[in-house]
């Protein structure tokens, strides 16, 4: 017999535990109602008037913005990567003419999926409510800006961000350096405070973290990683859109 209601925590910087409570009014017949539940886990008060207050918005694109579709080791295996290694980074250490080769190809598996892209559950709605509440949107991603308007595109979120504020990895050092992150930053003449950096994994966080903004984690599954460098998490959007 299930509970009449569960708990998800995180751990913060100071070992504390955050409890999120889900309450149901009926028990649920299976995990597929947990799961579906834990996107509208209440928020700790204290980072209700942050998402009240704080202005700028930046998320992380693919797997945060869209559905995480990117097999990073078939990628890898695809373009001889070293497993384990960050892509990126590995063909910043090859030769010129290897390294060319080998960001034509990331480019083609990138734009496959870019043209295939879906909006998670829920993006679209939290944008608008964001927008219209006078909220600054950006994406800083670690794909080319190219890509990133084709995802945009292909998920019907491209009215809702302004081009010059999403950044790709022609533009700014990619995460988990805070460049871009700090670029929108100065674009807005605004200081971390004003900041959220949403992604759904430890290099968006850990980028966020250094340019000074709070983080939250998109844990669509709830495994309550990375919780050293998250503010807070959620498992879907539905949990933010109530308080901003």
């Amino acid at each position: 017999m299930w509970p009449a209601s569960v708990a998800y925590s995180i751990n913060t910087q100071t070992e504390n535990h955050r409890v999120y409570s889900l309450e149901f009014a009926d028990p649920p017949t299976d995990m597929t109602t947990v799961s579906d539940a834990l996107a509208t886990v209440v928020i700790d008060p204290r980072y209700r008037a942050e998402l009240a207050r704080r202005d700028c918005w930046i998320f992380d694109l693919d797997g945060t913005l869209t559905r995480a579709v990117h097999d990073f080791d078939d990628i890898r295996a695809r373009l001889g990567v070293p497993a384990g290694l960050p892509i990126l980074e590995y063909i910043d250490t090859v030769a010129p003419d290897e390294a060319t080769r080998l960001h034509e190809a990331l480019y083609a598996i990138e734009l496959e999926l870019a043209r295939d892209a879906k909006p998670q559950p829920g993006a679209r709605v939290l944008l608008e409510r964001l927008r219209e509440r006078g909220r600054r949107l950006g994406i800083v991603t670690r794909n080319s800006e190219t890509l990133a308007h084709v995802t945009l595109a292909a998920c019907g979120m491209d009215d809702l961000f302004d081009p010059a504020c999403v950044l790709g990895r022609e533009r700014c050092a990619p995460k988990p350096d805070p460049a871009g992150v700090l670029a929108l930053m100065a674009h807005w003449c605004v200081s971390g405070d004003n900041v959220f950096m949403v992604g759904d994994y430890l290099f968006d966080l850990e980028a966020g973290r250094g340019a000074g903004a709070m983080t939250i984690h998109y844990d669509a599954r709830g495994e309550a990683s990375w919780t050293e460098y998250c503010d807070f998490a959620v498992s879907g959007f539905d949990s933010l859109l109530a308080h901003v």
